[in-house]
């Protein structure tokens, strides 16, 4: 049973309530990605209270939901239609909420192929560090001059602003869908997928476990199929995916620290002690590692990548050069010049 209720009133009043004290504000609705970023100290603010499909048109493609409705509940509504957030956004826990998927940025095993969160935001409506509820955006694609701050939005983990509405853009789900894995090491499984890019195969998921390639298709029943036949293998339950997006699968299940490294497509192995895991085609490698972090990192800026630690609470993300810190912190202080969201949530300095 859906609750709907627009809080906005509540949500603004708390922000300038916060703005009038110098106090800081910790933005969370399910808590659910708790574990990426470093820790806030500040009074809670919850979204959930803020919740509803606003409005959704499956013959424009387009979904507004107020920021903390379940993304489950948006899930079945796109589900009724035969339709779905492309980028495949991870839960990570009970009671995700759409603010937390745009506000954490994060994508599925489909990202390489329909794209990243930050692709499907067409438009938000944002409380700022001014106490203004602005409208950022709209719910057409379309090119904006200056900052696109919708954009700006998705990944920035609720530190530029208070997110209080998004409207996505959704897409029919695949008139076909097989998964298939095939024996082969890294090495060929890098090859194989560079040289497949090259070639009309519908792949929507490709993750190499270290004994065997695990590949998604599809489209058309026709091409699909055909690719099946090309390809070979054996078949693999497709709820894979969901346990791959979802950070379930045996791997991850280690007591050792889990690192995400975002690399070039087509980057080589990478020479690190522990376990990795092949996602994306081979552009996202989630490691299990004791190394020391500056290893890590340098393997991964090494060929021009970066490295994520799952779990840090002191520096989790790739520290910023001079000149794109500098960046952040302009950005910060043009839509939040007290400082008071989710202050140094990704670096301390911002």
């Amino acid at each position: 049973m859906r609750h709907d209720h627009d809080d906005t009133a509540s949500l603004l009043e708390q922000v300038n309530y916060a703005l009038n004290e110098s106090v800081a504000i910790r933005i969370q609705g399910g808590n659910t990605k708790a574990r990426l970023g470093r820790r806030v100290n500040g009074e809670v603010l919850d979204t959930r209270s803020h919740r509803g499909i606003i409005s959704y048109d499956p013959t424009e493609l387009v979904l507004t939901a107020r920021a903390g409705t379940p993304l489950i509940e948006i899930e079945a509504a796109l589900e009724s239609e035969g339709q779905m957030l492309p980028f495949e956004p991870p839960h990570l826990g009970a009671g995700a909420t759409i603010g937390g998927v745009v506000a954490s940025g994060l994508s599925g095993p489909r990202r390489p192929w329909a794209g990243s969160a930050r692709d499907y935001v067409l438009g938000t409506r944002v409380i700022t560090g001014h106490g203004k509820l602005l409208r950022f955006g709209g719910e057409v694609m379309k090119n904006v001059a200056g900052y696109d701050v919708s954009r700006l939005m998705a990944g920035s983990f609720g530190c530029l602003g208070l997110l209080t509405e998004v409207s996505l853009k959704v897409l029919p789900k695949p008139r076909q869908c097989i998964s298939l894995k095939l024996k082969m090491d890294a090495h060929q499984a890098l090859s194989e997928l560079a040289e497949w890019g090259q070639q009309p195969i519908p792949i929507s998921g490709a993750c190499h476990d270290g004994e065997f390639l695990h590949l998604r298709l599809e489209g058309g029943e026709g091409s699909v199929k055909s690719a099946c036949e090309r390809l070979g293998g054996e078949p693999l339950e497709s709820s894979y995916w969901a346990q791959l997006r979802e950070l379930e699968l045996p791997f991850f299940q280690s007591a050792q620290r889990i690192w995400r490294l975002s690399v070039p497509h087509n980057s080589p192995e990478l020479k690190l002690s522990g376990y990795q895991l092949l996602d994306w085609g081979g552009a996202q490698r989630w490691l299990l590692s004791d190394a020391p972090d500056d290893d890590i990192r340098e393997a991964a800026a090494t060929i021009g990548g970066h490295a994520t630690h799952y779990g840090a609470h002191d520096a989790p993300f790739q520290p910023l050069p001079n000149a794109l810190l500098r960046y952040h912190q302009s950005l910060k202080k043009q839509l939040d010049p007290q400082g008071i969201f989710n202050p140094g949530r990704m670096y301390a300095e911002v």
